[in-house]
Formats: C-alpha cells, sequence, structure tokens
C-alpha cells in the first residue's frame, strides 16, 4: 500500500492532504520546511516505509524509516505543528490554520484502522511525501 502526502508550505507551517488509492483520507500538519533541521523542520520529501511503533507517550503509532539526517519521525496526533511537533507527521480532520488543525486523533484514528491490518499481515506500506 502506498499513502501520498501532498504538501503545501508557508513560512508558518506545512499543510498538506493525504491519499490512499487516490482517496483523501485526511488533512495533515508539519513544521515548516527549514533545510532539515532536526526539531524544527518537516522532513525532506521522499518514499519512506512505515512500520507501526509503541511508546508511553503516544502507545501505537507509525514511524517513518530512513528518513536522510533524522530519526524518530512519527505519525502521532497533534493539533498545533509548532507547539506539539518536533519534525513530525500529524494527521488532521480539517486545517485549522499553516500549521494547525483540528481533531487529530479522529484523523490518526482512521490512519491507524486503515493501515495497521496491512503491517500486521508483514506488508509493506509507505509513504511519498510531494508537493
Amino acid at each position: 500500500m502506498e499513502l501520498i502526502l501532498f504538501r503545501k508550505y508557508h513560512p508558518e507551517g506545512t499543510n498538506g492532504q493525504l491519499f490512499v488509492d487516490g482517496d483523501h483520507l485526511c488533512f495533515t500538519i508539519e513544521l515548516p520546511w527549514r533545510n532539515n533541521r532536526r526539531r524544527v523542520s518537516c522532513i525532506p520529501e521522499g518514499t519512506y516505509r512505515l512500520v507501526k511503533r509503541f511508546s508511553k507517550r503516544f502507545s501505537w503509532h507509525l514511524m517513518l524509516e530512513n528518513v536522510r539526517g533524522r530519526s524518530l519521525i512519527l505519525i502521532h496526533p497533534a493539533n498545533n505543528a509548532v507547539e506539539e511537533l518536533s519534525g513530525c507527521i500529524a494527521p488532521v480532520t480539517a486545517i485549522a490554520g499553516h500549521g494547525k488543525g483540528y481533531s487529530s486523533k479522529k484523523a490518526f484514528a482512521a490512519l491507524k484502522f486503515l493501515v495497521f491490518p496491512i503491517l500486521n499481515d508483514s506488508k509493506e506500506v509507505t509513504l511519498k511525501v510531494t508537493s
């Protein structure tokens, strides 16, 4: 399965739309592009393999593998990129501004419902990030 994230960059934050097989799944928010600097920038465009990950902070969530110059790039709930993200991607149900959104937990639940069964079957899920 391939997810495609189409981004729009703004100085205050990055907004996106996430598609699965051509169908819109949700919107996304991220930090602005700041030359891939750790903890202050969204990640470079490219294709990344997704894996399941567990932490006490986020419980079950998704992690992108092999992000150039970065580690622990996650997909997890957040409604304000500047206040809640350190380079990660947050699914949201609606965009509220540049790098801001609504109902992230609801959007993330829909993403997990779609992706986790595929990962549980040991099949590959990739995320293509583009503009």
